[in-house]
């Protein structure tokens, strides 16, 4: 049969008809959706770990039991994972293991576009990379044949483009999963003291030889020959915006992406007037090739940072026109900047935050938004869990005084994904931070999924939640406050206390997302308007940056407006009037 799917459907799908036992993920854009549509298929057991080293971790385990295993998250998970990935590498499988790596190029929805590939040749393990959703899908099954054949964990790396674009999948029939009937003690291969992981070295060497070998006669590293006045070398998604700009000319598609198939390249090369590397990001090609002593044009003609597309390959290559050139759309579209939801529990917190002056290291989530006109009112973002060490590290260069005291302010799945260290450290070295726990019980911007405080599972289960008053004071944290975002006094009255302490101190920031998809959210039973008799167009109110606030001009400064179809009662721009001219609509 069939049918229309989104890459992630299709790597799940994958996933169901390889025989998976087990999956692991940490959501994170544009991978996100993986673990959502596995969750379909009841032989499978998933779950939301906490962060990408645990997802690994528990596939690992699943692997070393006898069980296939995948493991999801983006490019930047990957470096959180890396610890045992690297290790895995040496210890190898049981069941097999695969690994997804959701790379994001021009940065839609992350802090860096780092490239991946580079991991699959740093840690040694194969990488395969699909170039649309009929191959996400059959990627995953060759993978899983690929590590239990090689006895090694197995990259696939997918991009934005590939995630979430759709195209038609053939589905077959699933395996059954494989059920362990007993663990195996392999002391030797699974515990890596010094004595076994230099016996596990030279295994791993030999098995990249015998990848390479592999890979030479990989069925989708695919040779097509045409004009060979010129020859292009490329993968993923590239390959459809290289063939649609240039449909005629001879390409080379690799599907195996580490190891390179080097007798392949060469003898596509023999037959080429002219060679190119069309690849995002990286010079991974390019600099592979050009060290066979192959001459190939790349990042001199194509650019090294964003994405790549059909106008892309035609600038650089040069020749005929493509198929179907851009239309420079962006030129015409008015521009419309993220903003956090109508309602959002964060927008007091930064409104209050920008107000007091305060010196805020921000993390990864929707309160990233925090650092965006109007609000203005975040310093630093470096990575999941990093405001809380910037701001120990800000404390303690300023030697713990209240003038240089910065306020750390991290989500409910960032804290638990990666912030508990750093107030174990704050707490442990005796840092006057202040941290703010942004609970909105839900993992908010990539789609409010399930996390281990909001006491459900991915597959809505009821499990234990997170109690983050006891968890902090478990840390050593012995000032502990609980504020509603939405009391705009009463959050400046305890950032202010708390700021002037020299002690340690966490704020708890409790309200759910607007967006939560659970009943214990308040419903909205009032909405807020606009007395244009008392409104005197000062715009105080526009200085939380809410999507359902309008500014209509007039004959005079204009009048503010709210939309009712946007509003929901949160009163933070009622609270701001200092005219009253904000008041309640029934």
């Amino acid at each position: 049969m069939k049918v229309l799917l989104s890459g992630n459907e299709a790597i799940a799908r994958g996933a169901f008809e390889a025989g998976v036992s087990v999956a692991a993920a940490y959501p994170g854009t544009p991978s996100t959706e993986i673990l959502e549509n596995v969750v379909q298929y009841e032989d499978i057991y998933a779950e939301w770990a906490p962060n990408e080293k645990v997802a690994l971790e528990v596939a690992t385990g699943a692997s070393i039991a006898g069980g296939r295993a995948l493991a999801c998250m983006k490019h930047v998970g990957v470096n959180v994972a890396a610890d045992p990935l690297f290790t895995a590498a040496y210890t190898g499988v049981r069941g097999g293991l695969v690994i997804i790596t959701a790379d994001d190029p021009e940065m839609h929805s992350s802090q860096n576009e780092q490239d991946n590939r580079n991991y699959a040749r740093f840690a040694k393990i194969p990488m395969l990379e699909p170039s649309d959703s009929q191959e996400a899908k059959d990627f995953i099954k060759l993978g899983f044949e690929i590590s239990e054949q090689f006895d090694t964990p197995v990259f696939v790396r997918i991009t934005t483009r590939i995630a979430h674009a759709k195209g038609v999948v053939e589905q077959f029939d699933p395996e059954k999963p494989t059920v362990p009937e007993q663990l195996e003690k392999q002391p030797q291969k699974y515990v890596m003291l010094p004595k076994n992981a230099r016996a596990r070295h030279p295994l791993v060497e030999e098995r990249m030889v015998k990848l390479a070998g592999y890979a030479e006669n990989f069925a989708q590293n695919v040779v097509e020959l045409q004009d060979t006045a010129c020859g292009i070398i490329t993968s993923g998604v590239n390959y459809q915006y290289a063939k649609e700009a240039f449909p005629g000319y001879s390409f080379l598609k690799l599907g195996m992406v580490h190891p390179l198939p080097i007798e392949k390249i060469r003898q596509f090369a023999s037959k080429v007037d002219k060679l190119y590397a069309f690849e995002e990001l990286d010079p991974f090609f390019e600099d592979q090739i050009k060290a066979l002593g192959i001459d190939i044009i790349g990042k001199d003609v194509f650019p090294l940072c964003g994405e790549f597309s059909p106008t892309t390959a035609a600038k650089g290559i040069g020749g005929a026109a493509p198929a179907a050139r851009e239309e420079p759309l962006l030129e015409y579209l008015p521009p419309r900047p993220p903003n956090m939801c109508p309602g959002c529990p964060h927008r007091g917190v930064f409104y209050t935050l920008k107000k007091m002056k305060v010196f805020v290291t921000g993390d990864i989530g929707c309160y990233t938004l925090g650092a965006l006109p109007p609000l203005q009112a975040m310093d630093t973002c470096i990575c999941m869990g990093a405001s809380i060490g910037n701001a120990m590290g800000i404390a303690k260069a300023m030697k713990n005084e209240a003038a240089g005291k910065a306020v750390a302010v991290i989500g409910d799945s960032t804290f638990l994904h990666s912030g508990i260290t750093g107030l174990l450290d704050i707490a442990y070295n005796k840092g006057a931070c202040t941290v703010m726990i942004l609970d909105n019980r839900t993992t908010a911007m990539t789609g409010r999924q399930e996390h281990p405080g909001t006491g459900y599972t991915i597959r809505g289960e009821e499990t234990k939640s997170v109690n983050y008053r006891t968890l902090c004071a478990a840390l050593g944290i012995d000032h502990i406050k609980v504020v509603n975002p939405f009391d705009l006094q009463e959050l400046e009255e305890v950032i202010t206390e708390e700021v002037n302490r020299l002690e340690p101190s966490v704020i708890i920031s409790e309200e759910p997302c607007v967006l939560h998809r659970r009943g214990d959210k308040k419903a909205a039973s009032h909405i807020y308007m606009v007395n244009d008799e008392a409104c005197i167009g000062c715009k105080a109110c526009l200085q939380v940056g809410c999507p359902a606030i309008e500014w209509r001009k007039g004959e005079d400064k204009g009048k503010a407006f709210i939309s009712p179809n946007l509003c929901n009662g949160c009163t933070v721009c009622a609270q701001l009037c200092k005219k009253e001219a904000i008041i309640e609509k029934k």
